[in-house]
């Protein structure tokens, strides 16, 4: 296994060399600490700043000082982030948050590791923002930053239209007209063309919209939802539905803590309508260049097959998801198998293979799901495991509070506790009928596998429990060697005999969508999208990916949902002048 970049280094009592922590009120702390931090920020003295962290401290950046989503480790890198950006962001106004779940509170996360956890309000010269601070002891009861987040929240100048600055003007009998203008663009062409009406897609552009930036949203498919719609029909969401929220519009109250599939595609067409998103359906890029000097790309679109309209655009966002090609296994004798094989983004229901005998190759989300669906119809299935080498705007805020190496040291206690404990019937028998499991990158669990791979994991849902039973039956001692007429052989000389093969094996290269609408040379300016940089953030998503006007929106609902704000803030402070190159590099 590969060196884990991010060892666990907590800074526990024990390191810390605190025994007593009795008698503490975290409102006093984290006033007393705030206090201090606000007058060295006020007085520019940045080594005072730094004397309030720990040596190894974090601040983690939401594009309040960068511009960008960065996280500064230890001292050095902290001083060198002020000395660049607190002048010219003019950092200010800093003031202790207390309202309900938002006030000072001493958490004790281990026996030996505790800290006082709070939320401060601060301004900028372009916009106001969250903070969200992590506090620890020393023996001389003073306490300092183990971890700061700054989070601008908007852009002073150019609110959200919401609540209050909505339009309170009577229609008057022209909103029919004045939307159908606006979807068309007959007038004027979109600052912004969005590529995919998944979530990430429909998310970003409400952002853009309510921001005061025109845009379009372009999607192959006939209508919005289709891509929740098109996959196999068990196919149910395995995050809660809590998690899922979309911005601007809330599931109701009766919705279920799973949603399926064909539901949130037709909750993903109504938000669109809801929230008048313009969107042009059936409609793909025929070709498309960018012109350095004047910063813009030329598209052509091809409109339900019926019109190509030619586009100038500022701004370009692939919201084409993690998937593009399905990735099955080069596996050789495919041609002397007499069954069907299927890939997962193509199975539709078992139901069509009453009184067949199936394979699920792969052990992931969609594996399950096709698994169980396979057993709730009463068909033998077989899965074999194959191996390649609080309110939601708080949550969202305290859920990226932390830097991936916090959440990484963090997981590696909380992950072998939680299977030794809560999963331990479920992992002991998934053992004992040979289905292996693993805790994650070492030992960090579910977010490593996503942030860094974008899958390889199962949220159970049911599952298990029939894997456990037998109901589901697992072959996963030996890899695939094979088809043969009536199935696969292994390299273990067994066969598996079946009617339908389904490949639950994943997808390629997600960035196949950009290349074949912005080409090879586009292409190629482009820096890594998605995995962890050596700070422990995504790559190339909701930020600068490396080619002017090109952006990338993926990831889960709740991602969608928290980084759709701050890639749109990017592009509306680019659009109005106060956002240049230079103000992302440091």
């Amino acid at each position: 296994m590969a060196t884990d970049p991010f060892p666990q280094q907590l800074p526990t009592l024990d390191k810390l060399r605190v025994t007593d922590l009795s008698n503490v009120s975290a409102s006093e702390v984290a006033t007393e600490w705030l206090d201090a931090f606000s007058a060295a920020i006020t007085q520019s003295d940045v080594g005072a700043v730094v004397d309030l962290f720990l040596d190894d401290g974090f601040w983690k950046d939401v594009i309040a000082l960068t511009w960008d989503l960065r996280t500064f480790e230890g001292r050095n890198d902290i001083a060198k982030l002020l000395d660049a950006r607190l002048a010219v962001t003019n950092l200010r106004e800093i003031r202790l948050l207390q309202e309900p779940l938002r006030e000072p509170e001493l958490r004790k996360l281990f026996p030996d590791f505790a800290w006082v956890r709070f939320c401060f309000g601060f301004t900028t010269m372009h916009g106001k923002g969250t903070g969200v601070v992590y506090l620890v002891p020393l023996p001389d009861s003073t306490w300092k930053a183990y971890s700061l987040l700054t989070c601008l929240d908007m852009l002073t100048d150019f609110p959200e239209k919401v609540g209050s600055l909505t339009n309170s003007k009577a229609d008057d009998g022209t909103w029919e007209e004045n939307r159908r203008q606006e979807i068309e663009f007959s007038s004027n062409d979109p600052t912004v063309l969005v590529i995919g009406a998944g979530h990430s897609g429909l998310e970003t552009a409400a952002r853009l919209k309510y921001i005061g930036v025109p845009t379009l949203i372009i999607d192959k498919k006939p209508r919005v939802g289709d891509n929740w719609r098109d996959r196999y029909k068990a196919l149910c969401l395995h995050d809660i539905i809590w998690y899922d929220q979309t911005p601007y519009l809330s599931f109701p109250s009766t919705w279920p803590v799973y949603s399926p599939a064909r539901k949130l595609a037709d909750w993903l067409e109504g938000y669109a309508k809801f929230l008048e998103l313009n969107v042009w359906t059936a409609s793909t890029i025929k070709k498309s260049s960018w012109n350095d000097t004047t910063k813009t790309w030329t598209v052509e679109v091809n409109r339900e097959g019926k019109e190509t309209r030619t586009l100038t655009v500022k701004h370009l966002v692939f919201a084409t998801g993690m998937v593009s090609r399905p990735k099955i296994p080069d596996i050789p004798g495919k041609a002397s198998f007499e069954g069907s094989t299927v890939h997962s983004s193509q199975f539709t229901s078992a139901a069509n293979y009453i009184g067949k005998k199936a394979v699920v190759v792969g052990a992931c989300s969609s594996g399950h799901d096709i698994a169980q669906d396979f057993f709730d119809h009463g068909i033998d299935v077989t899965i074999a495991v194959y191996r390649e080498g609080f309110p939601i705007e708080l949550a969202d805020t305290c859920s990226t509070s932390l830097p991936h190496a916090v959440l990484r040291r963090l997981s590696q206690r909380i992950v072998p506790a939680m299977a030794r404990v809560i999963d331990k019937d479920i992992l002991d028998g998934l053992a004992k009928v040979g289905f292996k499991t693993n805790l994650g990158p070492h030992g960090t669990g579910l977010a490593s596998l996503f942030y860094e791979r974008g899958g390889g994991s199962y949220i159970d849902t049911g599952t298990c429990q029939h894997i456990i039973n037998g109901d589901i039956k697992i072959k996963n001692d030996s890899a695939i060697e094979g088809f043969t007429e009536d199935g696969l052989r292994f390299s273990d000389g067994t066969e598996l005999h079946a009617d339908i093969i389904v490949f639950a094996t994943g997808f390629g290269d997600h960035l196949d969508a950009m290349r074949e609408a912005c080409g090879d040379e586009v292409a190629s300016k482009v820096g890594p999208v998605w995995g962890m940089d050596n700070e422990g953030q995504l790559q190339g998503v909701w930020r600068h990916c490396g080619h002017d006007g090109l952006w990338f929106a993926m990831g889960h609902m709740a991602l969608s949902r928290f980084h759709s704000l701050h890639l749109a803030m990017q592009i509306k402070a680019i659009e109005e002048g106060i956002l240049n190159k230079a103000d992302v590099v440091i």
